[in-house]
């Protein structure tokens, strides 16, 4: 069972091998919660074709300066280490099935 990716600014190269989908989040955050079971299942879904990831903008203000992240959720996409899309607030499975399927 695929299971996403808890970044940190210690292992966040891992997000920069392949394709990546980075969810910024934060506890607190309402649109993050709904969303947060739609990243589970891409996660089962994607297993050993894209990397599904999470970073909790509490912790990680840090990477989330780095990458702009200005309001959450934010999802960042990643192919062979470079930024290749971002979406901006709840999104629906399918958009992000799109994306990364789009960048496989």
């Amino acid at each position: 069972m695929g299971k996403y990716i808890e970044l940190t600014s210690e292992n966040f190269a891992t997000a920069k091998e392949g394709v990546a989908l980075v969810d910024f989040w934060a506890p607190w955050c309402g649109p993050c919660r709904m969303l947060s079971p739609v990243i589970d299942e891409l996660a089962n879904e994607f297993e050993g074709k894209a990397k599904i990831c999470k970073v909790n903008t509490d912790e990680q203000g840090d990477l989330a300066a780095e990458y702009g992240v200005r309001s959450i959720p934010t999802l960042i996409f990643f192919k062979n280490g470079e930024v290749v899309g971002q979406l901006v607030g709840a999104q629906s499975k399918q958009a992000i099935a799109d994306k990364i399927n789009s960048l496989l």
